[in-house]
């Protein structure tokens, strides 16, 4: 038997009518919406001919595809819509549930997954609308959870928390020295062999919140991960399962965390007007907790999204906010919230700065923010090159001696965001390539290893 000749695809045709988009146009969105997640694509006008004759592209082109008719359309369009197959499994880790049941089922699904390297997982784009929904249930949910269990064969107790935290400990730790590149794997391994079973275990409701509350901080910890190596969909997955999970511990402060990590994500990819959404969510959840520092964290992330956007007067609202809060903090802190100190807080205000096009004042800060704590070598490689570009334009020399040095210590670390930080200060020496040191500094930036 022949095999069954495809279909025309009448519904993507009828889209493209009504947007009287040509199909070279609309083959070029696609390409630069994928481009801003960090996947090239090579789609042209002949590509768009293939779907219309009913030739389905591979993930994450109906993902894509829909995102742009939804923008070209202005109402909201899914691959379905648009005559596209839609892989159910695709979805996976994607929706925060509803209920506690689901909710362990999806995250455990997930690390299997992503254990077994399923296909639907590799190279996932960044969705543009599950983030708002995620934080919407985070704080629309009713009522409060009661994670206990007397299913399983095995019972387990306080000492099996503790064990998990100082793996977490661990994990953060070397996340921090050597990237996400070197530990993403062996800490979705870890979820999988040893977490996921302890969720099948039968525990008290005092000991299951303790459960959900570290499944929650590695579930984070291994999206953070993704997104250090700009794997922008799974990390996506990760932390809305994060989320879930702390929600699921009753943990408003470890959700604000995360909140924020969805925020600062959000900014990197072009999304700024999410960004601030998300950091809004995130700072109702830190009042909630108590926590001043984690709410100036959480002001910190709603002023880089205003930065993004070129909105001066709300990020300097939003950076006053930070300072306010931070000035109240504590000495309450959970051991994750180690970081927000005031060199973390020097850096983000740096950034807000550099990005509105104020150098000078980013400079000062970026100086200060390099008075960081020992073991955060990463973090040293993303202030050294924030340093950098905000001394371009004032001494480009100088510039290329300090991104000489973050170019060094980038490999000692394997995180693709520390090379897009030289990328970016690279682009801005442009200008000055007539200099010597400066054309060597972009030539040695543009051979370095970056994944």
């Amino acid at each position: 038997m022949g095999r069954r000749p495809k279909q025309p695809n009448h519904q993507l045709g009828e889209l493209l009518y009504e947007t009287r988009a040509s199909r070279k146009g609309f083959a070029r969105r696609i390409v630069e919406r994928g481009r801003g997640i960090g996947i090239e694509l090579r789609y042209d006008h002949t590509s768009v001919g293939r779907w219309l004759a009913g030739e389905q592209p591979t993930s994450p082109g109906p993902n894509l595809i829909a995102e742009v008719l939804t923008e070209l359309c202005g109402r909201r369009i899914t691959p379905s819509d648009c005559g596209m197959a839609v892989d159910r499994s695709a979805k996976s880790g994607l929706e925060f549930s509803l209920t506690l049941a689901g909710a362990t089922a999806s995250v455990t699904e997930l690390w299997s997954s992503d254990v077994e390297r399923r296909r639907f997982l590799e190279g996932t784009a960044y969705a543009v609308a599950v983030y708002p929904a995620a934080s919407m249930r985070w704080l629309t949910l009713p009522g409060r959870e009661h994670p206990a269990s007397t299913t399983g064969l095995r019972r387990i107790g306080v000492s099996d928390i503790d064990a998990l935290r100082t793996m977490t400990t661990a994990f953060r730790d070397l996340d921090n020295q050597v990237g996400g590149g070197k530990v993403r794997s062996t800490v979705v391994h870890y979820l999988h062999t040893s977490v996921a079973p302890l969720l099948r275990a039968s525990y008290t409701e005092e000991v299951g919140r303790r459960l959900f509350a570290v499944t929650a901080e590695l579930t984070k910890l291994a999206g953070w991960a993704a997104y250090d190596l700009e794997e922008h969909g799974l990390a996506q997955r990760y932390l809305i399962q994060a989320l879930r999970m702390a929600r699921a511990a009753g943990d408003t402060a470890l959700g604000a965390e995360i909140l924020a990590a969805m925020s600062h994500q959000a900014t990197y990819v072009g999304r700024p007007g999410d960004a601030v959404d998300l950091a809004r969510a995130a700072q109702i959840a830190a009042r909630s907790a108590g926590l001043p520092a984690l709410e100036a964290g959480c002001y910190m992330v709603e002023a880089h999204g205003h930065a993004a956007r070129s909105d001066a007067r709300s990020c300097a609202n939003s950076l006053n906010a930070a300072e306010g809060a931070f000035d109240r903090d504590g000495s309450n802190r959970p051991p994750w919230l180690s970081y927000l100190d005031t060199a973390y807080m020097a850096a983000k205000a740096a950034q807000c700065f550099r990005d509105l096009g104020d150098n000078d004042r980013a400079a000062v800060l970026a100086r200060r923010s390099l008075n960081m704590s020992d073991g955060y070598q990463r973090g040293k490689v993303f202030n050294l090159c924030l340093l950098a570009s905000s001394l371009v334009a004032a001494d480009p020399q100088e510039a290329v001696r300090i991104g000489t040095t973050a170019l060094e210590l980038a490999g000692t670390v394997e995180s693709r965001r520390t090379y897009a930080y030289l990328r970016d200060v690279r682009a801005r020496l442009a200008p000055y390539c007539e200099i010597p040191a400066v054309e060597e500094f972009r030539r040695q930036v543009t051979s370095a290893r970056s994944e």
